[in-house]
């Protein structure tokens, strides 16, 4: 799927306020809210665009957050779907470099998080792990090409995201 300029600029609106309603898309942009609706509806639909509401881990009781570096053995796959299940997982990816996998955690506490690394060295394949416990967000930006100046972004169905 293509996206132009109009529907990039949807997204970014969507992205500053996911409620924004259709009638001031439409009218800042300069388009019918019919327009409007038949572009969320096909970025939706394509599964370039989710309209979720975002919570902050740290005021949800989650005090802390880690990435974890693990170093496998083969299955990389199986691994990376095993622990994508897990509810404390909020983010896991394949990586190439010193980590075969990078998996972000959130936990209630110290506890939790030693609980979760204890679960995660016992999966059969994990060689090692490395914990990098995050002590400062600094930022925290969901709003992927946003501002991108791009006239023409090409998207890829998100089946297997390679970044």
């Amino acid at each position: 799927m293509e996206i132009d300029r109009i529907s990039q600029q949807i997204i970014s609106l969507l992205q500053k306020d996911g409620r924004c309603p259709n009638t001031v898309i439409a009218r800042e942009l300069g388009i019918s809210e019919s327009a409007v609706r038949s572009r969320i509806q096909s970025l939706t639909s394509s599964g370039i665009l989710q309209i979720i509401g975002l919570t902050d881990p740290g005021n949800m009781g989650f005090g802390v957050m880690a990435l974890i570096g693990i170093q496998a053995g083969n299955d990389l796959n199986r691994i990376a779907e095993l622990v994508s299940t897990w509810p404390e997982t909020t983010y896991v990816v394949i990586s190439a470099g010193s980590f075969d996998l990078l998996v972000e955690l959130v936990c209630t506490d110290n506890n939790d998080l030693l609980r979760v690394v204890e679960r995660l060295r016992a999966v059969d394949g994990v060689r090692s792990t490395e914990s990098f416990i995050y002590i400062s967000r600094h930022k925290l930006n969901y709003a992927y090409a946003a501002d991108r100046d791009d006239e023409l972004v090409s998207a890829r169905p998100a089946e297997t995201s390679s970044i």
